[in-house]
C-alpha cells in the first residue's frame, strides 16, 4: 500500500518556473513506477511524465524540454520541475504509482493502482 501526497502548486506568470513534489508513504517505493498526470478545466486527464524504478524517464511531447521528473529513493519523494510554463499547463496535476507498470501501459491512467489528491497550478498570461 502506498499513499501519495503532492505539494508545490500555485499561481504563476507565463513562462516562470514552479518544482511539485510527490511524497509517498509505504514500503518498496523505490520499485514502483510513478508518474504525473494533469487534467485542465474541461478536459481529459492527460499524461505528463513518468519515471521507472530504473530512472529511466518519458515525457508527453508537449512538455518534453520544459519538464523534468526525478526521483528520491532514499526521502520516498518525486520531483516535477516546470519551466518555461504556458497557459496551457494551467491543470490539476496529481501523481500516481503502481509497481510492474509495462512500457506500453506507461501513459495509461488505468495502469495506476495509488493516486494522489491533486495539486492546482495555474499558469496566468
Amino acid at each position: 500500500q502506498v499513499q501519495l501526497a503532492e505539494s508545490g502548486g500555485g499561481l504563476v506568470q507565463v513562462g516562470d518556473s514552479l518544482r511539485l513534489s510527490c511524497a509517498a508513504s509505504g514500503r518498496g517505493f523505490r520499485d514502483y513506477t510513478v508518474a504525473w498526470f494533469r487534467q485542465g478545466p474541461g478536459e481529459e486527464r492527460e499524461f505528463v511524465t513518468a519515471i521507472r524504478y530504473n530512472q529511466h524517464t518519458y515525457y508527453a511531447d508537449s512538455v518534453k524540454g520544459r519538464f523534468t521528473i526525478s526521483r528520491d529513493n532514499v526521502k520516498n519523494m518525486v520531483y516535477l520541475q516546470m519551466t518555461s510554463l504556458k497557459p496551457e499547463d494551467t491543470a490539476v496535476y496529481t501523481c500516481a504509482a503502481s509497481r510492474g507498470v509495462i512500457l506500453s501501459n506507461l501513459r495509461n491512467a488505468n495502469g495506476y493502482s495509488y493516486w494522489g489528491q491533486g495539486t492546482q497550478v495555474t499558469v496566468s498570461a
